[in-house]
C-alpha cells in the first residue's frame, strides 16, 4: 500500500479549490433550478409569482435543464471521486464539504445581488 507524503492540509485544500472552481459554472444550473422552481412548483403553492412572459409551459425547461443537470452532476462526481479516495475525511463529511464549496460562488452572487437592492 502506498502512503501519501502530502501534507494533510494539501489533501483537503486541493478538493476545496477544485470545488470552488467547479462552482463558477455551477451558477448556471443553480439559476435554472431556481427559475424552474419559482415559476412552477413554488408559484403553484403561492410562494412566488410567475414570470409574466413565461407561457411555453414546463416541458421546454425540463428538456433543456435535465441534460445540463446530468452533465454537471457527472463532471462534479468525476472530479470529486479521486479526491475523496485521498482524503481522510469520512465520506459523508467529504461530500457535504464538497457540495458547500461548490455552492460558494452562487451564494456569493446571491449575497451581492441582495446587497444592491
Amino acid at each position: 500500500m502506498k502512503t501519501s507524503t502530502a501534507h494533510p492540509w494539501l489533501r483537503l485544500s486541493l478538493p476545496l479549490v477544485a470545488n470552488v472552481l467547479l462552482g463558477i459554472p455551477a451558477v448556471v444550473p443553480a439559476f435554472m433550478l431556481w427559475y424552474f422552481a419559482a415559476n412552477w412548483p413554488l408559484a403553484s403553492l403561492g410562494w412566488t409569482d410567475r414570470e409574466p412572459t413565461e407561457n411555453d409551459g414546463v416541458l421546454p425547461w425540463v428538456m433543456v435543464a435535465t441534460p445540463i443537470f446530468i452533465l454537471f452532476g457527472l463532471i462534479w462526481w468525476l472530479v470529486n471521486r479521486p479526491f475523496r479516495r485521498r482524503t481522510e475525511l469520512p465520506p459523508g463529511r467529504y461530500w457535504l464539504l464538497s457540495a458547500a464549496a461548490t455552492a460558494l460562488p452562487t451564494l456569493t452572487l446571491i449575497i451581492i445581488s441582495l446587497g444592491r437592492n
